[in-house]
């Protein structure tokens, strides 16, 4: 990928890239000795003085990674030349680990840009939980991810998910506000905690039935399983968690069969970071049904 840009007025260079471009100054950095930076078609060093009419350019190119591409089947629902989004299937991790070098969400992306000629990079702006399954957005070089973080800090990247939880919540619709706290370690789990960082979470019933519940879940904040957390909070847990869920909730996940957490992010709604336009996509993948 390419950024260009055409002078209207004098200054150096790298007053162009992270003001004109948006490019953060860690990216420039990191770019300035590689040559890919220039102006008019050669190479230049950020004090470079741009006049008027010069056209700026900046290759994007990303080095390949240091795990292994993988042909793993990808499950592609939007792509451009800055974004990548797919569906995650539950029990396949985000980035390898040091444990786990194959079989990650990672490994599958690389193998679809060798296979398809893309000179991309892994870049996920958003994130799930080993046996959450649903939307993953990518950006496809560094700079596009940068992008998407302003947009996540502003609240312009809008996630839903759609959840089978036990029982049933108190009302229609409502708000969750309760701070999430790490367990002491050496647990990875974290625990609702007064003194814990501000958590909240919007959920609506989408359906209700006789021992279990539809609901769309708005997280209004980031935290580490908060919508896990926040599920168990108010009694009912997401069915098929292992780690948050009631003997009650754990018998019924038993009982129907279900082996992973029942938690599916379903939509995102953002402006495009490079062209502002609005979009909205969508999962092809949804939680069990409700059992009778």
């Amino acid at each position: 990928m390419e950024l260009e840009h055409v002078a209207v007025r004098a200054g150096k260079l790298w007053g162009f890239l992270v003001g004109e471009l948006g490019m953060s100054t860690g990216l420039v950095n990191r770019l300035k000795w590689t040559g890919a930076l220039m102006v008019n078609g050669t190479p230049a060093r950020t004090n470079y003085p741009v006049m008027p009419g010069d056209r700026i350019t900046v290759t994007l190119d990303e080095p390949e990674p240091a795990y292994p591409a993988e042909d793993i089947p990808l499950a592609i629902r939007y792509e451009d030349q800055e974004l990548l989004a797919v569906d995650k299937p539950a029990g396949m991790l985000i980035h390898p680990s040091r444990c786990r070098n194959t079989g990650t969400l990672a490994n599958a992306v690389a193998g679809y840009y060798r296979r398809t000629g893309q000179h991309c990079a892994f870049h996920p702006a958003t994130r799930l939980d080993r046996d959450t399954f649903g939307l993953v957005l990518l950006a496809k070089n560094a700079h596009v991810h940068q992008l998407l973080n302003r947009l996540h800090a502003a609240g312009q990247l809008k996630k839903t998910y759609t959840a089978l939880v036990f029982g049933a919540m108190p009302q229609d619709a409502g708000l969750i506000d309760a701070p999430i706290a790490r367990c002491p370690l050496p647990s990875l789990l974290r625990r609702i905690d007064p003194q814990g960082k501000p958590s909240r979470t919007q959920y609506q019933v989408l359906r209700r039935g006789s021992c279990a519940s539809l609901v769309a879940l708005t997280p209004l904040t980031g935290r580490t399983h908060q919508l896990r957390l926040h599920c168990a909070y108010l009694g009912c847990p997401i069915l098929g968690d292992p780690q948050y869920g009631s003997r009650a909730s754990q018998a019924l996940s038993a009982a129907l069969g279900l082996t992973y957490q029942q938690l599916c992010a379903q939509r995102l709604r953002l402006p495009h970071p490079v062209t502002g336009e609005r979009l909205e996509l969508h999962s092809a993948m949804d939680v069990a049904g409700i059992g009778k």
